[in-house]
Parts: C-alpha cells; structure tokens; sequence
C-alpha cells in the first residue's frame, strides 16, 4: 500500500513538469497522418547468377514484409513522422558468413503528386556461416514534412518506402514474373 501511494504521488509530480508546449502537443492531430505505403515495384529485390531468370539462378533477394508509421503534428510544426520497417533478405549460398549492403528509400509526396524529398538508406545485412534468411526491421526516428499553414493535415502527403534497385532489378519486378519453387 506505502509503495501504491508513494507511486502515485510521483506520478502526479511529473505531471506537474509538463509544459505548455507539451500539453499542446498531447492534443489530438488536426487531422490523419500521412498514407503510407510500400512502393509495389520496389517492394522487392532478387539477384541472378548470369542471365538465366529461373528459380535456379536465384543468388539472393529480400522484401519488404511491413511498415509502421506514427506522425503528430499541431498548431504551424510540421508533421514529424517516425516509421518502423520490417525486412527479410536471404540467399542461397550460406557456405560463408557474408554482409550484404540493402539500400532502400523513404519518399515523401503530395498526395498523388510530385515528390518532396527522398532519402536513401543502406543497411548492411550480416549473415552468419549456415544462415539463409535474415528478418530486421529499421527504424527511422524523424521524418520532417512541411506544411504551409497549420490547416494543413497528413491526407495531403504520402509516404513511399521501397528497395532502390538496381536497372536489371526494376526490369525484373516490371515484368510481373513470379518465381515459383520447383516441385520435389
């Protein structure tokens, strides 16, 4: 009970060390945060050995598996959003540990229209001897949007995330193939 009170007490003095500023950007959004979404030709990567494009031939690939997205803005700040991406890449020769350099982008538009600002990442993917897959996810802490008046919401914005591929790579993503595992 002594602990209960003594907890409580705390609480209602940090409370207390809230400031104006604070306060105010406990208050609800005016309105949604941005649209997230993963880029459909760039959710993917995979990597050939020679021009053969079979299952076969497959050295490595990743995709990305989900994004999570939170934002706050208020008053005339811009909309500051962090993201959450979650990742698997594998390869087929596990033979050696080995590091594979992903690079991937975080785009921010207006909503269905040009883009604003685009960030590129790389994350080097490390692989221990034996190890196929690798699942990570990559935080980003801040993404900055402008707004020109503080009516303006998140809706007006969109946030693209996707691999930044190579010419060969976009091709094979373009072509709508899919890769089907051979039947044993």
């Amino acid at each position: 009970m002594r602990f209960a009170v003594l907890a409580l007490a705390s609480l209602i003095l940090l409370a207390g060390c809230t400031t104006e500023r604070g306060r105010a950007a406990a208050r609800a959004n005016p309105a949604p945060c941005p649209n997230v979404f993963v880029l459909d030709d760039a959710s993917r990567f995979v990597d050939f050995e020679g021009d053969d494009r079979t299952i076969e031939a497959v050295t490595r690939s990743g995709e990305i598996d989900d994004v999570i997205t939170a934002c706050r803005y208020f008053a005339d700040v811009p909309i500051k959003a962090s993201m959450a991406v979650a990742f698997s890449v594998g390869r087929t020769d596990d033979s050696e540990a080995e590091t594979i350099p992903v690079q991937y982008f975080v785009a921010v538009t207006r909503t269905n229209r040009d883009v604003i600002a685009k960030e590129v990442y790389e994350v080097p993917v490390q692989f221990k001897r034996g190890q196929k897959v690798v699942s990570f996810v990559e935080q980003i802490d801040e993404i900055v949007i402008p707004r020109a008046r503080a009516g303006t919401s998140g809706v007006n914005f969109e946030i693209a995330v996707g691999f930044q591929l190579t010419e060969a790579q976009y091709r094979f993503n373009r072509s709508g193939v899919s890769l089907k595992f051979p039947e044993s």
